[in-house]
């Protein structure tokens, strides 16, 4: 016999999913999401989180950490780390992304994630697109940042993992205006690689960053930041990735 079928209704709010999912003894129930994958600049950073059953009202109005201010952002993540089951941020340096590509190198990285926590879940959710390899049942939730708790929970701790990093890479490197855009690609952005060319924490397989290392080599040598780029790195292509 087949198992009774469950009906989530959205109308229940970003927790109906996790509960439903425990109600038939799937749980632990274990979101995952990632930060920068878009960005030119940067880490890639991954996250898993389990939620407490009953921290919904505590976790009131959580949700992808796109939407939230940087501020709410911040309570939330103190609030995930104190009340959280279990979570583990997983962070993949620049030169892994240009290596393995963008898209693997998060596929990768969720892998790590959930195998990071103390306790194997009962159950993954990942947000947008299904993901294989983690030995355990898994749901791809559309906007899941949004109709799941635990991945809007993910969301939050890598974004506000990433944020803090861009703002410590930014005092490294002030001509680049990281702690402003956090990496990505912006107008601003571009014209800072322009005139200085990339730095060691940019994507190389990213097109825009090779488009800056070609004009910065075309550049009088004194104009080259600091010998990041020397004479005859124009060429050089690292993985296969795009700025999308």
């Amino acid at each position: 016999m087949r198992p009774e079928r469950a009906i989530v209704r959205r109308s229940g709010g970003n927790w109906t999913l996790q509960a439903t999912l425990l109600r038939y003894g799937l749980g632990p129930v274990a979101g995952v999401d990632e930060a920068g994958r878009g960005a030119c600049a940067g880490p890639l950073v991954v996250a898993s989180c389990v939620l407490r059953p009953g921290d919904a009202k505590r976790l009131d109005g959580l949700t992808d950490s796109k939407l939230l201010s940087p501020a709410a952002r911040e309570e939330f993540y103190a609030l995930i780390m104190r009340r959280a089951l279990d979570h583990a941020v997983i962070v993949i340096p620049p030169h892994e992304v240009d290596r393995r590509g963008v898209h693997i190198a998060n596929i990768e990285g969720m892998r790590r994630a959930v195998a990071r926590l103390a306790e194997p879940p009962g159950y993954v959710l990942t947000d947008g697109f299904p993901v294989r390899g983690f030995g355990l049942p898994a749901l791809a939730v559309p906007k899941g940042d949004m109709v799941a708790a635990c991945v809007a929970a993910a969301s939050v701790l890598a974004k506000v993992t990433r944020d803090r990093i861009m703002v410590e890479l930014d005092a490294e490197f002030p001509q680049y205006g990281f702690a402003e855009h956090k990496g990505y690609c912006t107008p601003v952005h571009d014209a800072a690689m322009t005139e200085h060319g990339p730095s060691p924490v940019h994507r190389y397989s990213f097109v825009n960053v090779r488009a800056a290392v070609r004009s910065a080599v075309e550049l009088p040598a004194g104009l080259v930041h600091n010998g990041l780029l020397p004479v005859g790195s124009a060429d050089a292509e690292v993985g296969g990735g795009s700025s999308q």
